[in-house]
């Protein structure tokens, strides 16, 4: 492994060490980079230690005593040096994770603190990810960090983190997400990870799990994009789809939970619609889950009934490419052509992706060929 794969490998849980001894993220990530730039030169001539992540902590460790003894806190900060040992505890990146996700912090300054922090991700590659620019993300990040100074955010496992945990589950949910939509492997598997990391997120992890198992198939060797019922399912992931089975098995009941029996039906050949139905009347209401309950309805007892439905939200989800997605298809499958051709214009309009645009622009063609 190179020095640049175990930074992005251990960086996080090297900075959530050095968060907890040294109770300063700023001073923190100083000392991650000092001891990267340490390890740069030393391995070289001494070799890869038998521990690297240990040894990172160690040097960053005595980088940050060497900064503050060098700084003006040190008559504050000189009887704190005692306490500062080498020792990884195995809950520091889930204190790192819920301070990122601390509810007092704006929603997009949790994503993108987690992706830095914990998951090592560059500004730039952040911006990449969520369409946004580094500057954008850099002072999202600054803000968030200032804030936690100024209210004391406190670096620790609360007495009851239901609330903090509850955070949490979503900014994982939203990087998942991301990466998913972005077919970037290396955010998807990032929030998987986390999600290994938070007590009580069997069904959120199941979800996930369910969802990457057919990451190998999502796409076509050419790079288009294959819809669900088209997948070669022996390229799904059986070993994922399994983890998540069980998972699901004993996850509380919770939308993530429910979410994840929607997509182990899915799994089903053939998919038991009325079932995937049902789930769908669980969830919450919300336009989006109104949409994919249409769709499903649609699967179940035909396209002028899932259009019947997705009409009357098109309002609301009017900014939504996946909602202009679905009409155009149900309205094609119906043979109302010229609207069909319209609705997958708008959607192609509203997507940003290349392989969806390129399924678009395809069923335009497709459809447009059928006037």
């Amino acid at each position: 492994m190179t020095l640049g794969e175990l930074y992005r490998a251990e960086s996080g849980r090297v900075l959530a060490t050095l968060v907890r001894l040294l109770g300063d993220v700023d001073l923190a990530e100083e000392a991650v980079q000092d001891a990267f730039a340490a390890a740069a030169e030393q391995w070289p001539a001494d070799g890869v230690p038998d521990n690297p992540r240990a040894w990172l902590i160690s040097a960053g460790r005595f980088k940050a005593i060497d900064r503050i003894r060098r700084g003006a806190r040190l008559r504050e900060l000189l009887p704190e040096l005692a306490r500062l040992t080498a020792e990884e505890r195995p809950d520091d990146e889930l204190r790192l994770i819920l301070m990122c996700c601390h509810p007092a912090l704006p929603p997009d300054a949790q994503v993108a603190m987690t992706l830095r922090e914990v998951c090592g991700l560059t500004t730039e590659e952040i911006a990449a990810a969520f369409l946004t620019t580094a500057p954008v993300v850099a002072q999202r990040i600054v803000r968030a960090k200032a804030k936690i100074k100024k209210d004391r955010i406190p670096y620790d496992l609360p007495d009851d983190p239901a609330d903090r945990l509850e955070t949490a589950f979503s900014v994982v949910y939203l990087i998942f997400t991301q990466g998913y939509t972005e077919f970037r492997d290396d955010l998807a598997e990032e929030a998987i990870r986390l999600a290994r990391r938070l007590p009580g997120a069997e069904g959120l992890l199941a979800l996930l799990l369910f969802q990457h198992a057919r990451r190998g198939a999502r796409l076509s060797p050419e790079g288009d994009l294959v819809l669900l019922a088209d997948q070669d399912r022996s390229r799904w992931d059986l070993d994922l789809i399994a983890e998540g089975a069980a998972l699901l098995h004993r996850a509380r009941v919770s939308t993530y939970s429910v979410q994840a029996a929607i997509a182990a039906a899915h799994t089903g050949d053939p998919v038991d619609w009325a079932k995937v139905v049902a789930l769908h009347d669980l969830l919450p209401p919300d336009p989006v889950a109104a949409l994919n309950r249409a769709v499903a309805v649609a699967m179940r007892d035909g396209p002028r009934a899932g259009l019947d439905l997705i009409e009357p939200l098109m309002d609301r989800l009017e900014g939504h490419a996946l909602a202009h997605a679905a009409r155009a298809d149900l309205l094609r499958r119906l043979g109302l052509v010229e609207e069909a051709g319209a609705a997958y214009t708008r959607a192609l309009e509203l997507t940003n992706q290349e392989p969806q645009r390129r399924f678009l622009r395809r069923r335009l063609t497709e459809t447009a060929g059928l006037r």
